[in-house]
């Protein structure tokens, strides 16, 4: 006997309740994304901040942490979702949408100890193939960012090496910087 499992629609997941921690929704698939720990945690905050610092007063962009975003067939949550300020939606009171059904200008993930690479990659692969501008892999335990640009190319820094940020956003990091923000 043969068994086969039905693969989830996109409109079928949207219509389950969300978990905590989020699931995503990618070829068909569910998976669950792994509790965030501390480093994880850490580091998420830091990007959201250093980002918002520069870009949010000069309506540049804002960095959302752990935001759905629904676009390409998929449903996927950044840990960091970075949008340029005139993609931002908004209600007609002019706030923030709870919506985004497009994909993220800047897409960052950092990868949790017992994480897939791979899928984390396949993530930031699906933002750069919808459109996203620049995506980040951090990877805590290696201290290294593997960057994604819009035509797919990657590349991984570490050091001291300036990291590349979405254009018009005044902001200089490296890899040293991001991973010394895990020393109190």
């Amino acid at each position: 006997m043969v068994s086969t499992v039905k693969k989830l629609t996109l409109e079928e997941f949207l219509q389950h309740s969300e978990t905590e921690p989020a699931s995503e929704f990618m070829d068909g698939q569910v998976s669950q994304k792994p509790m965030p720990e501390g480093e994880h945690s850490r580091l998420q905050w830091k990007i959201c901040e250093a980002v918002n610092q520069v870009a949010e007063p000069q309506k540049i962009a804002c960095a959302f942490p752990e935001l759905r975003c629904t676009f390409g067939g998929a449903s996927v949550v950044p840990d960091v979702a970075v949008f340029r300020w005139e993609r931002i939606p908004r209600t007609n009171a002019g706030r923030v949408a709870n919506r985004f059904n497009f994909h993220p200008d800047w897409s960052t993930e950092i990868l949790s100890p017992d994480q897939s690479q791979t899928k984390v990659l396949g993530n930031l692969l699906h933002c750069s193939e919808q459109g996203t501008e620049l995506g980040w892999l951090l990877d805590p335990a290696e201290e290294s960012i593997l960057i994604v640009f819009a035509d797919q190319r990657v590349q991984l820094l570490s050091g001291d090496r300036s990291l590349p940020v979405l254009n018009g956003i005044p902001l200089s990091l490296t890899a040293t910087q991001v991973f010394n923000w895990l020393s109190l």
